[in-house]
């Protein structure tokens, strides 16, 4: 096994450093992770809701929230079809409060028992059966181009919140929010669905405040040398349509021929900071005779915003975090009054602050469950997320959370990933996926509870089922292996409960290493498949190549899954295999263990927890910190009780500088003796985390590799 820690600029570490004020060790990790960018380092530095991305990037926004608005209006029945997964369950449950809360009649259907994945025709028909004339899919939907047809052809509109890659066919929806969707408009595609219904859900608050629709100006004049810069910037629900900047020496441009004179001739409010300053400013550019109306934005925004009182913008364009983030390194105030102007409408309506902030714990439990990339704005998501959970806001989750040992204490990614959200992933794998909803939306706290204890009775059950269909699975696994020349694997089992396909499937992956394909018979005539694959193998567009054989299909780079007729089993098998002949699959690299940081003994302290949580939350694209330190001393070493078969593990005592460091190796008994042993110098990579145990807290090294210090 080889340590890599990648090279980096000195410069590159050097900027990180001067232009956001972080100390070298952090600037030196952002760096080794390629985010050098003001863009990508604003999500690791921020965690306040104005840096996230304005909903109504979604071409299709505004058409949502006037559908919903007509329906509140009309006192329509809504249904919600979402998934039977963590990222379903969560985005159903957000949306019905939410819908619920504007006062619309809504009811939501999840894939019960064997159902197939997303909206069905049934389903379809159902929902017009019961006087259903709005469809909105949460988690599904984009892949539903015949089931939206038909609902289409009831009278029923349909709206698809999703955020799975598109088809060739865009289903026939009134709206489609997918920003993963061709021409959405969105620049970020890896929101999780439960992060598509939270941007939709803000959009829904937004267009109650005075806001919505609204378009104006925001306009700054300051002096250059000798010359008056003028910058104007045009928005419309807050999201910027237009700008012009301009650079006007005194009496030399007639205001005829100005760009900003006619940027600003078009009717809308023009507002300032300070109306006399930024007068000053414009009579000085263009002369006494040019009239520009300007509305003085100072006194009302002091009243939300205390922190302005009696500063001028350049002066609070100094203070102004998100200057640092600008194009333009260091001065832009017209950056800082939009900045304040965002803050300002967040602040002034606690809907879209505040309160917003509450719904955040699903949105994060969503995003962590559903793998998806922890960058851009999913940190901040993520970030408020955790915090919402700590507070425990959320009355429905504490039950949960206090048989899961997780109230009252710090929680991370991690502890989503393993405490909770397998939790709530066991019902729909189980088949019973309104368990969990019902859990999240009952008012009776008694009830709560005793649904929190049946999601962990039904967890026990789906592991059980596991450990028994993984003993089945693996001989077949190896045959398939070997008949698709160690490149793939594909394997049948008709007593498979489909809703543990995906954890098999995953389970292989890692066993194997390669693409992996599980299918389980259900309904006689009808199989469902799930595949899993390492980076690199587009699950998606693998699976494309046979969507002719498919009732439906859909999914991720590396996740997918589809339905198909069993009789069309056989010819499925023969068409992969030939697809896999002619296919070059990378061969497994070497295993690796990737260094973020070599750490002097000085370094290694209590302290460091912090930069640790800096870097939360963790998850796809930005795996936990893994640190270097060399020559450090094995002090104490016992091995602990393993019942399984397999290594022991090892408990151990560092010393390294002016402290000693508890720490655990998973399986690694077999290596004593001969990489290393008691009272050997060692170089070890680990990671750092906080170990709970009898409600004490300690720090504890998780150690990933080992040798002795210059072997």
């Amino acid at each position: 096994m080889t340590w890599k820690k990648t090279r980096i600029s000195a410069e590159v570490v050097r900027q990180l450093h001067e232009r956001f004020g972080i100390d070298l060790i952090t600037a030196s990790i952002l760096a080794r992770r390629d985010v050098q960018t003001p863009d990508q380092a604003k999500f690791y530095l921020e965690s306040e809701l104005t840096y996230l991305r304005n909903p109504f990037l979604f071409d299709d926004m505004e058409t949502f929230v006037d559908r919903i608005a007509n329906a509140r209006e009309d006192a329509e029945k809504v249904r919600i079809f979402g998934d039977r997964d963590v990222d379903g369950i969560t985005s159903t449950v957000l949306l019905k409060q939410e819908l619920d809360r504007l006062g619309i009649e809504t009811s939501y259907k999840l894939p019960e028992g064997d159902e197939p994945y997303g909206i069905t025709i049934a389903g379809v028909e159902q929902a017009h059966a019961d006087g259903v004339t709005l469809i909105i899919t949460v988690d599904c939907g984009i892949s539903n181009y015949e089931e939206i047809a038909r609902a289409s052809e009831l009278g029923i509109d349909t709206i698809i919140l999703d955020h799975h890659i598109s088809g060739d066919l865009i289903p026939p929806a009134v709206a489609v929010i997918d920003p993963k969707a061709e021409g959405s408009g969105y620049p970020f595609p890896h929101l999780a669905g439960c992060g598509v219904v939270a941007k939709c859900i803000w959009a829904l608050r937004f267009s109650q405040t005075d806001f919505y629709h609204e378009e104006f100006i925001l306009l700054h004049a300051q002096p250059g040398n000798d010359t008056v810069i003028i910058q104007a910037v045009r928005l419309e629900n807050l999201l910027e349509v237009d700008r012009v900047v301009e650079e006007v020496v005194p009496g030399v441009l007639p205001a005829s021929q100005s760009r900003l004179i006619d940027f600003l001739s078009c009717g809308l409010p023009i507002l300032v900071l300070d109306t006399d300053v930024e007068t000053q400013q414009l009579r000085k550019a263009f002369g006494k005779n040019v009239d520009i109306h300007l509305a003085d934005l100072r006194p009302e925004m002091e009243l939300v915003l205390p922190v302005i009182k009696g500063r001028s913008l350049f002066t609070l364009s100094t203070m102004s975090r998100a200057v640092r983030y600008s194009g333009n390194h260091g001065r832009d105030e017209l950056e800082a009054l939009v900045s304040l102007f965002n803050a300002y409408v967040l602040k002034k309506y606690p809907s879209l602050s505040t309160d917003y902030e509450k719904i955040l714990d699903l949105v994060a439990i969503g995003t962590v469950a559903d793998l998806m990339p922890m960058v851009d704005e999913n940190r901040i998501l993520v970030k408020k997320g955790l915090k919402v959970l700590m507070e425990g806001d959320r009355k429905n989750l504490l039950p949960l959370m206090t048989m899961q040992n997780l109230s009252g204490r710090a929680i991370g990614t991690t502890d989503l990933g393993w405490q909770l959200s397998p939790i709530i992933n066991a019902s729909g794998r189980m088949g019973c996926p309104g368990v969990a909803a019902d859990m999240l939306l009952v008012e009776d706290l008694r009830d709560c509870e005793q649904l929190a204890g049946n999601l962990i009775r039904l967890n026990k059950e789906r592991q059980k089922l596991g450990e028994d269909s993984w003993d089945r699975l693996l001989p077949k696994a190896k045959e398939s292996l070997e008949e698709f020349g160690s490149k793939f694997l594909m394997v049948e089992d008709s007593s498979l409960s489909r809703g543990i396909t995906g954890v098999m499937a995953a389970r292989l992956l890692k066993q194997f290493s390669v693409p992996s394909l599980v299918i389980a018979q259900v309904e006689g005539a009808r199989a469902t498949g799930s595949m899993r694959s390492p980076a690199g193998f587009n699950v998606r567009d693998f699976l494309a190549r046979f969507d002719d054989l498919f009732l439906d299909f859909g999914g991720h780079a590396c996740a997918g899954g589809f339905s198909i007729d069993s009789k069309d089993l056989a010819v499925l098998h023969d068409r992969m295999m030939e697809q896999i002949d002619c296919m070059d699959i990378a061969d497994e690299e070497e295993e690796s263990i990737r260094v973020d940081c070599t750490l002097p003994p000085d370094y290694l302290n209590p302290d460091i927890i912090k930069l640790v949580e800096f870097f939360e939350p963790y998850g796809e694209q930005n795996p936990p910190l893994q640190f270097l330190m060399e020559g450090a001393l094995i002090e104490d070493m016992q091995f602990l009780n393993n019942a399984k078969a397999g290594p022991a593990h090892l408990k151990l005592t560092f010393g390294f500088g002016s402290y000693k460091w508890p720490a655990v190796f998973w399986k690694a008994g077999d290596r004593v003796g001969k990489d290393f042993d008691a009272g050997d110098c060692a170089d070890v990579v680990f990671r750092l985390g906080r170990n709970y145990y009898k409600n004490h807290e300690t720090l504890q090294l998780t150690v990933l590799d080992m040798k002795r210090h210059g072997a």
